[in-house]
């Protein structure tokens, strides 16, 4: 049987969603084809958890792990890292270093998706719909007025590299601005500042099965808060109805918009991009290379509707990354 990694946690505060979701994966793999472990990646150690929760640490060198005499190298990583350094390249690089197979894009894809400058401006050049935006890092300097003049009130002040809505602030006044500038300065050195799009907001799966690419039908999300932030994602403050209801025809264009994005930025495995529909028309506003597998989360429960199993689909996912590195070999 192959030796499955399931890594999870990662470096930033999304470690317990990825805990959530790496426990959804470890118990959906096929036991009759896969034997799957726990890995857990954090900043101060790399470990792996027997069944009776023994840990044994990860030889960075080769990815291996050391149970008494015997030494597991993995078949394939099961990537469940939400955030750094899972969905932004690092890991992947590092894998793709040592030859090990791992699911979802590569590691110069989840780079791209990763980066909202990097993903916003290749998709404006494809003609996708996004929000008037500024980009700033830390050495610039910092005009309002040219700012507000371009984007205009309100707006979004957002980490440039950061998921789960971290570091994300809705500006109303301008005497705002500085204080949610400063605050997503704390999850990134670089920011994006975005113009407030009026509309309903939406996400959609993406993801590749057996050689096609899938879009899952389509979850319209309504904030109890401000905007859809962390606490709504996570503590229960939004309601998301799935599948939205829609005209068909926005329907249709969302699921082919969500596709092209998809195709556009060369994907391949899982993906949930988010958009708002302002008068019928779709902006998009991100993507997740690595989205939430919780039983909360948007995308099983997309794929629930869809009917794939999330067992068919991790198998699919396994198997595909496995080729993909026997046929660059």
């Amino acid at each position: 049987m192959k030796k499955i990694a399931v890594i999870m946690g990662g470096y930033t505060k999304e470690s317990a969603i990825s805990l959530e979701s790496g426990k959804v994966v470890y118990e959906n793999l096929c036991r009759k084809e896969f034997e799957p472990y726990k890995v857990y990646i954090f900043k101060e150690k790399w470990f792996m958890k027997d069944k009776k929760d023994k840990e044994y640490i990860i030889d960075k060198c080769d990815f291996s792990v050391k149970v008494g005499i015997k030494r597991i190298q993995f078949d394939c990583i099961f990537n469940a890292i939400h955030g750094t350094p899972g969905e932004d390249g690092i890991l992947q690089a590092y894998f793709e270093l040592l030859k090990i197979p791992y699911t979802g894009c590569n590691f110069n894809h989840a780079n791209v998706t990763f980066n909202k400058k990097y993903c916003l401006t290749l998709l404006k050049h494809f003609g996708i719909n996004t929000a008037v935006s500024i980009f700033l890092n830390k050495n610039q300097i910092f005009d309002e007025e040219k700012i507000l003049k371009k984007v205009g009130l309100p707006c979004f002040v957002k980490p440039n590299r950061s998921g789960s809505s971290l570091g994300i602030s809705k500006v109303y006044e301008k005497k705002d601005l500085f204080n949610a500038v400063e605050n997503a300065f704390k999850e990134d050195e670089e920011i994006i500042i975005e113009s407030f799009l009026e509309g309903r907001e939406v996400s959609v799966g993406v993801f590749s099965f057996k050689n096609e690419i899938f879009v899952l039908p389509i979850t319209e999300i309504i904030s109890q808060n401000d905007f859809f932030d962390f606490e709504s994602k996570y503590s229960g403050k939004s309601q998301e109805i799935t599948p939205a209801k829609l005209l068909p025809n926005v329907k249709n264009r969302i699921q082919k918009i969500a596709k092209k994005v998809y195709n556009y930025l060369n994907l391949s495995g899982i993906s949930r991009s988010e958009y708002i529909i302002v008068n019928g028309n779709p902006f998009f506003l991100e993507i997740n290379t690595v989205p939430g597998l919780s039983e909360e989360s948007i995308f099983p429960k997309q794929l629930k509707i869809a009917g794939i199993s999330l067992s068919d689909l991790f198998k699919d996912s396994i198997n595909f990354s496995i080729e993909r590195v026997k046929r660059k070999s």
